[in-house]
């Protein structure tokens, strides 16, 4: 089996696998966690295959999913891989809570350093950008960890284009990663020179096996909270994947494959980061994204001039 190829992601220096591994189903989110060791031997196996751009956070678990990833870089395999990781989403009474002020970055790096058992990260996202913080102040924080080795590269996840170009202004962004459905974010990308990493490529299993996913989700599975997997989104949604599997059977390949190869010629500058179940281009499905726990690019920028520091 060829090994797949490698891609230059944005123009800072950073070199990854043309597809990656988004390793959050791993440990949590689509049900249960799963077996340790048939997760790290999933991560070798892909490893050997060449998929060497490993997706993480630290609210995957929370925490676990790093721990894990942890173990699986040991004996060698750290040198082999780009590591991604990512802060800013916690949990605090009860609900979502979104940080990106200085003494949360830095304290948040520093822990999933200790969790990946790694000296540096490879490219370090702000999870959700915090609209309380001007971006300008996170992206400073996150400067002094390059400066200091801890951080390679910097990345974004769900920024708007305005938020990209003030964040890229104070220090170089490196990658933007978003659903491929955010079309107006694609070109800021390309006008900067930042790299695109399309997590959830399809749909967040829906192209593996249409209607019939939902029947799979046990009772702490996030995806029976998205719209797309309601009742009344279902079959309007499963007439396109019909649509989509018989282009498929055409080309002799599974809906998931024509869904990949659809995203990989959208440019060389994009990596889908499939997950370990499921995936496909978001946009063509009927229903929101997201619920309204965790914000996205659509929440409004914070001007700097509204930062005051503790």
């Amino acid at each position: 089996m060829a090994k797949v190829g490698r891609i230059k992601l944005g123009s800072q220096g950073l070199e990854v696998s043309a597809q990656g591994l988004g390793c959050m189903s791993m440990s949590s989110g689509y049900g249960p966690p799963k077996p340790e060791p048939d997760m790290i031997a999933l991560i070798h196996h892909a490893i050997q295959r060449g998929v060497t751009f490993l997706d993480t956070s630290d609210i995957y678990g929370p925490h676990t999913n790093e721990i894990l990833l942890g173990k699986a870089l040991k004996e060698g395999v750290r040198d082999k891989v780009e590591l991604a990781s990512k802060f800013g989403i916690g949990f605090a009474d009860g609900r979502v809570d979104i940080r990106g002020d200085p003494a949360y970055v830095r304290a948040a790096c520093e822990a999933s350093l200790k969790r990946l058992e790694v000296d540096c990260i490879d490219l370090y996202y702000q999870h959700r950008v915090d609209t309380r913080v001007p971006i300008e102040v996170t992206i400073g924080e996150l400067r002094k960890l390059v400066e200091e080795g801890k951080v390679k590269y910097i990345g974004l996840s769900e920024a708007s284009a305005s938020t990209i170009r003030r964040a890229h202004a104070v220090h170089p962004i490196t990658a933007v990663q978003l659903e491929w459905s955010l079309w107006s974010i694609i070109p800021t990308c390309r006008e900067l020179g930042i790299g695109i990493v399309a997590y959830s490529p399809l749909g967040r299993g829906f192209f593996t096996s249409g209607a019939k996913v939902v029947e799979s989700f046990s009772d702490n599975d996030f995806r029976k909270n998205e719209p797309r997997f309601h009742p009344e989104n279902l079959n309007h949604n499963n007439i396109i994947f019909e649509r989509v599997s018989e282009m498929a059977k055409s080309k002799g390949c599974t809906p998931s494959q024509l869904a990949l190869a659809w995203l990989h010629h959208q440019g060389n500058d994009l990596c889908p980061i499939p997950e370990l179940e499921s995936f496909v281009a978001a946009d063509v499905v009927k229903g929101e994204r997201s619920g309204p726990a965790i914000p996205t690019y659509n929440e409004g920028d914070t001007p700097l001039s509204s930062w005051e520091a503790a």
